[in-house]
């Protein structure tokens, strides 16, 4: 499946007041080479495998696929991971006719915000909320496999 996403940075704590849903998120990435991803992550009481691969040019569009595996399993596989596990607060915000997941990162990572919009395709039209930032869609400074072994407070 071709996942395409925007991302933006999070000027403004607004959408905890907007958020519908929030989950607590752990992963880690079992191979996180720029060409393709393997992530192991825990949301809520459920575990997940996922494989991303390379972005196009715009950083817009790539393959993912995703299975839910059972937690335990997840957890066992998120022991096998790569130095740097994410630890971060999901919150899932409406905002016209899309649902952004903002994710608010913890431990050493603590104060990244990034909001996420996934979209049928690469130049669908959104609302854009007050409290959305800069793009960084294709920076891949952003990308949850880079702060996983370079760390926003090192920034």
């Amino acid at each position: 499946m071709i996942e395409i996403e925007r991302k933006f940075l999070v000027k403004s704590e607004e959408y905890k007041e907007r958020s519908f849903a929030k989950n607590e998120i752990a992963q880690g990435y079992l191979n996180s080479n720029t060409e393709r991803t393997v992530r192991v992550r825990i949301k809520g009481n459920q575990g997940y495998l996922t494989i991303k691969g390379k972005g196009n040019e715009t950083g817009m569009s790539r393959l993912e696929w995703e299975k839910e595996i059972p937690v335990d399993e997840a957890r066992q596989l998120l022991n096998l991971s790569e130095s740097g596990i994410i630890s971060k607060i999901r919150h899932e915000v409406k905002f016209g006719n899309h649902t952004f997941e903002v994710d608010e990162f913890f431990g050493e990572n603590q104060g990244l915000v990034i909001a996420e919009i996934e979209l049928q395709s690469e130049d669908e039209y959104f609302e854009k909320p007050d409290w959305l930032g800069d793009e960084v869609t294709n920076n891949e400074k952003y990308y949850n496999s880079y702060i996983s072994k370079n760390p926003f407070k090192n920034w």
